[in-house]
C-alpha cells in the first residue's frame, strides 16, 4: 500500500504528483502490461539484449 504524507497547507496537486511517482516506481503497471500477453523466452532474451546495447551506446556517448 502506498502512503503519501500530506503536510498541512500542501497543495493537493503536489501530493498527487508524489503519489503518481511512487506508484510508477513500484512497477505495477509495467508488470500488468507484461502479463497481458505471453512472450516467448527467445523474444524476451532478444529485447533484453537490444536494451543492453542501447544503454551501452548511451553511456559511451556521455563520455
Amino acid at each position: 500500500m502506498i502512503v503519501v504524507p500530506v503536510k498541512e497547507g500542501e497543495n493537493i496537486e503536489k501530493a498527487l504528483k508524489k503519489f503518481k511517482r511512487k506508484f510508477e516506481k513500484t512497477g505495477v503497471v509495467k508488470e500488468l502490461r507484461s502479463r497481458q500477453q505471453y512472450d516467448k523466452p527467445s523474444v524476451l532474451k532478444r529485447l533484453k539484449m537490444e536494451r543492453a546495447i542501447y544503454v551501452q551506446k548511451m553511456q559511451q556517448n556521455e563520455d
